[in-house]
């Protein structure tokens, strides 16, 4: 059995969506895990991951979105505004969405759908510097 990780870092411009499937497919390549699987984390509780259909930008712009629509930036329901008005929205949208995923490693490829890729998803409006760790387990080939 093989273990391999890998530390990547993301620099995001503010809210939105980054794409991080060719630096994830990078890392599954160089493990040397021929079948396993792939965990991709993120570090951080104003940031978040996800798997979703890579073809029309238009489908992470809806998410973006709808997810302003359900988490406001500014709701007077908050409390905890530290960071600003848009810091306890992001919590809330790192909680309702993953901090990590997994996906399955074939012929030391990622086994990922004709349409999907892997995001990591931006809730703060600042640009940040985002770190995840990318760790993939299998057998060799």
């Amino acid at each position: 059995m093989i273990t391999h990780q890998d530390t990547l870092t993301v620099r995001t411009r503010g809210r939105g969506t980054y794409d991080v499937t060719g630096e994830v497919a990078r890392v599954a390549a160089a493990s040397g895990v021929a079948a396993g699987l792939c965990h991709v984390f993120c570090r951080h509780t104003s940031a978040s991951l996800m798997l979703c259909e890579n073809a029309d930008p238009d489908v992470r712009r809806d998410l973006e979105a709808f997810m302003a629509r359900l988490v406001p930036d500014g709701d007077p329901l908050f409390r905890h505004t530290l960071e600003g008005p848009d810091d306890m929205p992001a919590h809330v949208r790192t909680v309702l969405t993953a901090s990590g995923l997994t996906v399955p490693v074939t012929d030391g490829c990622l086994a990922l759908g004709t349409w999907q890729g892997i995001y990591l998803w931006e809730h703060r409006a600042a640009p940040h510097r985002r770190t995840l760790v990318v760790t993939v387990q299998g057998e060799a080939g």
